[in-house]
């Protein structure tokens, strides 16, 4: 499925079905996922080819961050293909979602019934990685999902997700212990009004509860995704300032480099320490300009980290697009390269088969060795805690490392996740 969403590939599936001669291959064809006539598997099971649907904002406010996760998932779906450690190679498609979790299971619907794809990744937005969620189980193909709500891998799992991108629980481990001891405890909250943003709310107060007998939530704010104006916030925060120690801001993409942008206008930061958790994000700088100066975010990656194989991802990345990756880069990549080291360890293209050899299998990552652990299938990333500063030349903020956590230290204990697999 393209982008505009044209169907391509049913007929050439169709085509194999029927040369197959069988009802079964027929059968596959109506969406029987895991059959092997539909997969490309031969009798004995061999196989040549994977299908993925990958499914992305392609357009609306988080465009910019699903063409650099798209950027990733290309590389990594290159690499795989011409490397002679691979006995396949992988087909895809495209599909927007539009931040729309109706759109997104539509489009998943079209990928997996129309298309044959046996493997999804993508979405980065919470709210419809949430909706993949339950498709995915629902028709037994593996998905790896580019959203950080923790219930992803959290209340709302099942043994069909697979997430290389750092959650929220990971991210507000180092958000919180930094601000704490940094700070102060008296919090105010300005969040995005959906699945994202509460998860924001949720994990930095619980852990900001857990370290500090007098912790206090000053007060919080919410604004609706896609705002463009966010005065009255402001405002409101800046009238609240002298009681606050700090103001955390949970949300991403455009509507963070907006409200960051209008902050610095009004001289906010002048007035409360901003934390954040993804004003890291290089497309969130670009956008914010001069507004991303002095902010404090939680760092899930930047292309400069000195672990695993990065080096040898970043200067595969600036050949390809002569750019740096940023965070949904490597979320894109490593989410393909593990799905795809889990076929070659199963030697099967059936979802079922190869979700049971991923799950706690170890792999050679940007990170160094990594797993989707079996009690949740969330990857054990290190996180970091960092601040936005004026650069040498230019106007894009450089990221500055404050401090770091391992993956280990970061990542919540498998009781205390909600998921039950």
């Amino acid at each position: 499925m393209s982008r505009d969403g044209t169907c391509q590939g049913s007929r050439r599936r169709l085509l194999k079905a029927i040369t197959a001669g069988s009802v079964g291959g027929l059968v596959g064809v109506a969406g029987c996922v895991g059959d092997p006539e539909q997969a490309g598997a031969d009798d004995d099971g061999e196989f040549d080819t994977v299908q993925f649907g990958v499914l992305e904002p392609f357009t609306g406010e988080f465009s910019d961050l699903a063409e650099e996760r798209h950027q990733g998932t290309e590389l990594a779906i290159q690499q795989i293909n011409e490397s002679d450690e691979y006995d396949f190679t992988i087909e895809y498609e495209e599909y927007d979602t539009q931040l729309d979790p109706a759109t997104a299971t539509q489009r998943a619907e079209q990928a997996v019934q129309s298309d044959g794809a046996q493997f999804i990744t993508g979405c980065i937005s919470s709210s419809s990685a949430l909706a993949i969620n339950d498709f995915a189980l629902e028709n037994e193909v593996v998905y790896t999902p580019g959203a950080a709500d923790v219930s992803i891998t959290g209340s709302e799992c099942n043994e069909y997700v697979f997430r290389f991108e750092t959650n929220t629980a990971q991210i507000a481990e180092a958000m919180a212990q930094w601000t704490a001891d940094e700070l102060g405890d008296r919090i105010f909250y300005h969040i995005a009004d959906y699945a994202y943003g509460d998860s924001v709310l949720e994990e930095v107060e619980t852990r900001m509860e857990s370290i500090s007998d007098s912790y206090e939530r000053v007060d919080v704010t919410r604004s609706d995704p896609g705002s463009t104006d966010f005065e009255a916030f402001i405002s409101q925060i800046s009238n609240a300032s002298d009681e606050a120690d700090a103001l955390v801001v949970g949300m991403t993409g455009a509507d963070l480099a907006i409200f960051l942008s209008q902050a610095s206008a009004r001289g906010l930061q002048d007035e409360i320490p901003i934390v954040t958790t993804t004003a890291s994000f290089r497309a969130v700088r670009a956008g914010a300009g001069e507004g991303a100066y002095n902010v404090y975010s939680g760092v899930r990656y930047i292309p400069g980290i000195e672990t695993g194989d990065n080096e040898a991802f970043v200067d595969a990345y600036q050949d390809e697009y002569d750019d740096v990756p940023d965070n949904f880069s490597r979320v894109g990549y490593e989410s393909i390269r593990m799905v795809a080291n889990g076929i070659r360890e199963a030697g099967s293209n059936d979802p079922t088969t190869v979700r049971e050899t991923l799950s706690g299998m170890e792999h050679d990552t940007i990170f160094g060795p990594n797993e989707f652990r079996a009690c949740d299938q969330q990857a054990v990333n290190p996180v970091w805690m960092g601040e936005c500063v004026e650069p040498d030349e230019g106007e894009l903020a450089d990221v500055e490392l404050l401090t770091d956590l391992s993956g280990e230290g970061a990542i919540p204990d498998c009781e205390e996740t909600g998921c039950e697999l």
